[in-house]
């Protein structure tokens, strides 16, 4: 039996050093970990590595249960991956336990689980209403514009021109080709 840890952030700005810190130090011998969205592919390869790597009689410690997905969903699909291939899944916070396998240990990984989903749900719900509030109140919501108006418009004017590429000015501006183009395609 191995004590294999599996740790996840939603954002690429959340630190991940305070849930490995914790597995390190329950003693995890393998800890497995994404960041980024739950969405992305990063998170899932690593899910797919860990659920690959597990054996019989494993145990995989997160800090919480919805660190396993982003959804009720997924979430299930992950525990019920693992429990195929005999581990069980344990959470630092004491939430969950699935070695107890009887019928009332089942109903309540389901009815946790359906809590995790509903708080997901709440701060989606909360970070919308938040967002449009403020959109109502003429604040500016989202990331700050990393180029200036007048150098958005300069890089129109370059690339409409064909004097620089968009690799070029990506480079010059330190930004992304991704960037370099939206400012192309912007009305300014």
């Amino acid at each position: 039996m191995s004590l294999i840890g599996f740790a996840r952030v939603s954002t690429s700005q959340q630190d991940l050093s305070i849930q490995l810190d914790a597995l390190k130090e329950a003693g995890c011998e393998v800890i497995f970990h994404g960041k980024q969205s739950g969405a992305s592919d990063e998170n899932e390869a690593k899910l797919a590595e860990m659920i690959n790597y597990v054996r019989r009689g494993d145990l995989i410690l997160v800090t919480k249960l919805d660190r396993l997905g982003r959804s009720l969903k997924s979430v299930l699909a992950t525990i019920d991956s693992l429990h195929e291939k005999g581990a069980t899944i344990k959470s630092m916070d004491g939430v969950i336990d699935t070695s107890n396998k009887s019928p009332f240990g089942k109903a309540m990984l389901n009815l946790i689980a359906t809590f995790a989903q509903l708080e997901r749900d709440l701060i989606v719900s909360r970070t919308q209403e938040g967002r449009e509030a403020a959109i109502k109140a003429g604040k500016r919501v989202g990331r700050l514009k990393t180029i200036a108006l007048c150098d958005r418009k300069r890089i129109q004017q370059q690339l409409l021109t064909g004097n620089s590429s968009v690799s070029s000015l990506a480079t010059f501006y330190k930004v992304s080709r991704t960037t370099i183009r939206r400012i192309k395609n912007e009305r300014l």
